[in-house]
């Protein structure tokens, strides 16, 4: 009896012990796209990699980023955050998962996966911090550095797919919202808009679609156009966009 129960000890403890030779783990990292407007360009914001030697595609510009770390981390979005905090000092914002992207070959380094968030900040006096690891930080204007500029890993994809992600979803939802400072006067909410779609909407058909959504909190008179008051408005909810029952039109066509 007492030999058999030690084999089962022993079995149990043999079946809860991790396999001798484990699987390779990938690289695990999670990487932002944090859009901005400044200077009525839509703009993306990123980070010079070091000339460190061993470090991948030295020099490069590429999105803020890094691993996963197990310690800090309880999931994706939490190291969003803090990848966040730690390149712009924000700490809340608009925060979307875009999607993931992983092979063999994204990074010489050895088989690696990124989940890629985007997030929507006010921008202007906005001071950056470059982190520990980049070599310089800064904005870029979106169409600009798409249509001519090489970055590191496949980051130059995940900023497209963020971008058509972003447009899409600005035709239909409160999106721009978030990327003003507050309060906000409705002409320049609308101005966000034709920011990031890259053409104008109708004033008297986006006035009314605003107000009627029933997202934006009166928040007192401001300056408005010339110096004039105007209305300014608060969201009334930072954590989620108002989806709209259509989609906009070109001014004249609302």
């Amino acid at each position: 009896m007492t030999n058999k129960g030690r084999g089962s000890a022993g079995s149990a403890a043999a079946e809860a012990s991790p396999p001798a030779q484990p699987f390779v783990l990938p690289y695990t990292t999670v990487d932002v796209v944090i859009f901005t407007v400044l200077e009525d360009v839509l703009q993306v914001l990123l980070v010079q990699r070091p000339g460190t030697p061993g470090e991948p595609f030295p020099g490069l510009w590429a999105l803020p980023g890094g691993f996963v770390d197990v310690a800090q981390d309880a999931d994706l979005l939490a190291c969003a955050r803090r990848k966040l905090r730690d390149k712009t000092g924000v700490r809340s914002s608009y925060l979307e998962q875009l999607g993931s992207w992983g092979s063999a070959g994204r990074d010489p380094r050895g088989w690696s996966a990124t989940h890629a968030y985007f997030a929507l900040i006010a921008g202007e006096k906005l001071a950056l911090a470059k982190g520990a690891n980049a070599a310089d930080v800064a904005w870029f204007p979106v169409d600009a550095l798409l249509a001519r500029q090489r970055l590191a890993f496949d980051h130059r994809e995940i900023v497209q797919a963020a971008v058509e992600r972003l447009r899409s979803k600005v035709e239909y939802t409160s999106l721009p919202a978030f990327l003003l400072a507050e309060p906000f006067t409705l002409p320049q909410l609308q101005r966000m808009y034709e920011c990031v779609l890259g053409r104008a909407v109708d004033k008297s058909g986006f006035r009314t679609r605003m107000l009627a959504a029933g997202f934006l909190a009166e928040a007192g008179h401001v300056d408005g156009e010339s110096n004039r008051p105007a209305m300014g408005y608060r969201l009334r909810d930072r954590q989620a966009p108002v989806v709209f029952p259509r989609s906009f039109s070109p001014r004249g066509g609302d």
